[in-house]
């Protein structure tokens, strides 16, 4: 009974259903989009991962509410040994800062443009650890809506940062590096203007998405296995033993996705920071 409720608990925490039936389920595309719960058959209807992501943000703009409030208390009272909360607020925010904006930017820049970066790299680590969070079950950035947004806002701020930088003359340094033989130069326009203002915010969107899908399809895979072997009438004998497998595999990947969900947000706020920085240096 104890190993029958902890397999459901597992199973739920990866949203799967807790029927003992005899047909194994593998996980589908169709976890991705869900029926919606508000407003169905509305340009405002709202599914499982809509209020996921919902959530996630007024849970960050709590935090960060709460972060800075804590900042004023503190030097207004001009008491500056941190809380164990707010001390936790400033490694989080001097990571992004020194290991990201300033390592790439400086330090003029990086604090520049630090809030668009610290703001991406939150929502990103926080929609990612949805995954493995029971009930919630699903990555927010598990559905491409998300990061396409969030790329578009990189795509953006590249694109400002080159132009504020260099004027109207970014362009030609992006699109027409210099030191390139002529002969060559309608080429080398094609290939940057593909890699650099068109396929850039693609794979920046579809790297992240695509890690958050595989992510969640291996954690439903093994945790759906597990309690076939386990429950299914079909399954006898020692075969029953190939569940202790699958589950101890669905375990290490869950601990796996936990590094995944804050990899990926460094990886994009990294990435997101590189471009700023190849749109500000003086040649490309």
């Amino acid at each position: 009974m104890l190993l029958s409720n902890a397999l459901n608990l597992a199973a739920t925490a990866v949203g799967l259903s807790t029927s003992s039936g005899d047909e194994f389920e593998p996980p589908s595309i169709g976890e991705f989009f869900p029926k919606g719960v508000l407003f169905p058959g509305t340009v405002f209807e709202m599914n499982r991962i809509m209020m996921i992501r919902i959530l996630i943000l007024v849970v960050l703009l709590v935090i960060f509410s709460l972060w800075t409030s804590k900042f004023k208390s503190a030097y207004k009272n001009q008491q500056f040994v941190p809380s164990r909360f707010q001390l936790m607020g400033e490694i989080s925010l001097n990571f992004v800062r020194k290991s990201i904006a300033h390592e790439q930017l400086g330090e003029k820049d990086g604090d520049r443009f630090l809030p668009l970066l610290a703001t991406t790299f939150f929502i990103v680590l926080g929609m990612n650890i949805t995954g493995i969070i029971p009930s919630l079950n699903i990555a927010g950035t598990s559905v491409i809506g998300l990061p396409i947004v969030l790329s578009l806002a990189a795509y953006v701020t590249f694109i400002y940062a080159g132009i504020k930088k260099h004027g109207v003359k970014f362009f030609k340094f992006a699109l027409l590096p210099s030191g390139v033989p002529k002969v060559f130069l309608p080429l080398v326009f094609l290939i940057e203007l593909l890699s650099t203002f068109i396929l850039r915010p693609v794979t920046l969107a579809l790297r992240l998405t695509m890690n958050m899908v595989a992510g969640h399809l291996l954690l439903v895979l093994c945790f759906s296995a597990t309690q076939f072997f386990f429950f299914s009438t079909i399954v006898e004998g020692f075969t029953k033993a190939f569940g202790v497998g699958t589950f101890l595999f669905g375990f290490v990947f869950t601990l796996f996705e936990i590094l995944v969900a804050f990899l990926q947000a460094y990886v994009f706020t990294l990435l997101a920071t590189v471009y700023i920085q190849l749109a500000l240096a003086d040649e490309h």
